[in-house]
């Protein structure tokens, strides 16, 4: 198995874009950071990493491509992953129940109609969206809510409230394929 790199915890978009590109063959890596998921390639820990370059309806991805820019790694391909966000919430939580959401900074800013929509929801950034979804499930909180994917809902036991809540239903993140020069 191929170890590969990428920022956030266990269904994060990362994680996909990983099964989108190597498939069964890698053994994803959570890192907490863009920063951190370079280290993890240049020092050899990880033999590839996925970095979020660019999204749809966010623009560029600052923070991740100043970590590449910085890291001497070689971009080796890309990936497209379709970006569907969900607002889930411990299980039996009403949407009416929550005044805080918490998620990656980007994750907000693709979901800006729906968080305008519902005013009483205070968006927190958050380092990761599975992170927040992780978070959130160990919290045991009830007014706090996370933005991320069906997958980390599912793997954090969550109860998903609303799905697709990002402002346009075509929402990619382009991620490219990192890998040191001498491979």
């Amino acid at each position: 198995m191929i170890r590969v790199a990428y920022q956030g915890e266990a269904g994060a978009y990362g994680e996909a874009a990983i099964r989108r590109h190597f498939g069964d063959a890698a053994r994803p890596l959570p890192c907490p950071t863009f920063a951190d998921v370079t280290a993890t390639v240049r020092t050899g820990a990880a033999e590839w990493g996925v970095l979020p370059v660019e999204n749809s309806i966010a623009g560029p991805i600052q923070p991740s491509l100043d970590a590449l820019a910085a890291s001497g790694l070689t971009v080796a391909g890309e990936v497209v992953v379709e970006i569907h966000h969900c607002l889930m919430a411990l299980p039996g939580t009403t949407i009416e129940a929550i005044t805080e959401v918490r998620s990656h900074p980007v994750a907000l800013a693709q979901c800006t109609r729906f968080l305008t929509a519902h005013p009483h929801l205070r968006a927190t950034p958050a380092w990761d969206t599975a992170g927040a979804a992780r978070d959130l499930a160990s919290s045991g909180d009830p007014t706090i809510a996370a933005i991320a994917s069906r997958d980390a809902a599912r793997i954090y036991g969550l109860e998903i409230l609303a799905t697709d809540i990002e402002d346009q239903s075509d929402n990619r993140t382009r991620f490219v394929i990192v890998k040191t020069p001498r491979r």
